[in-house]
């Protein structure tokens, strides 16, 4: 069955134009699938990113029809009839048509120290047992794997490039609750900062496209009680 995609089109010195291909597809044909077909057979210019094609790595996030998904896990066939449109995620620099600059998602991470600090005294290899009451309270945020959704589709990053971010939120989370951490007086300075926590509005957007399940709104709102009982000195 013919499927037309439209699809957004960008390079450097180039204005911003949406490219229409019509592709070949069947029942089980992804995005990421007709998107290969065009890069094959009909414009080899075209600029897209993906690796494991299999639903894993994430690195193929893109907006499909209006919402943020992984373009090899979403089938043609479950968009409903006409052009499906196909553009960048959102509030990330273009680098070219569907391929964007993911430095400003790391410099976010590095904002608010999303790397393990190791106790001094910490064992060089501390084990969190997984039916620990620690493991256990950090097991829903703890599988974000970076591919930037969240931050596409949260409505405060457009505004305020200072907001950390909710997928920085989220990591922020896990290593304030991992005792193995000594970073958290750092970490607060940041996360208590004018531009961090009290600016997030609590739509809840990246946990409805986060594709590994994750709610980073309920990670920032455990933030948010851990930063009163932190300010009124109880943790």
């Amino acid at each position: 069955m013919p499927t037309t995609l439209s699809v957004f089109r960008w390079s450097r010195g180039g204005r911003e134009r949406y490219q229409s291909f019509t592709v070949e597809s069947g029942p089980d044909t992804t995005v990421l699938d007709a998107l290969v077909a065009v890069q094959r057979g009909q414009d080899a210019t075209l600029a897209f990113r993906y690796a494991c094609r299999v639903g894993m790595c994430g690195s193929c996030a893109m907006v499909v029809n209006g919402r943020e998904r992984w373009a090899c896990r979403t089938r043609l066939a479950t968009l409903g009839r006409g052009p499906v449109t196909v553009r960048p995620l959102y509030h990330f620099p273009l680098l070219r048509d569907l391929v964007v600059d993911m430095a400003p998602f790391v410099e976010r991470q590095r904002a608010v120290g999303a790397a393990l600090t190791p106790a001094p005294d910490a064992e060089p290899y501390a084990l969190m047992p997984a039916n620990s009451a620690e493991r256990r309270e950090i097991d829903e945020a703890i599988e974000c794997i970076g591919c930037g959704m969240c931050v596409s589709a949260c409505t405060l990053v457009a505004h305020n490039e200072r907001f950390p971010g909710p997928a920085a939120l989220n990591r922020a989370f896990t290593l304030l609750r991992d005792s193995r951490d000594a970073a958290a007086e750092r970490r607060w300075a940041v996360l208590l900062s004018d531009d961090a926590l009290a600016r997030c509005h609590g739509q809840g957007n990246c946990t409805e496209v986060c594709p590994m399940g994750l709610a980073p709104t309920t990670s920032i709102i455990r933030l948010r009680a851990l930063a009163t009982r932190t300010l009124l000195g109880l943790s």
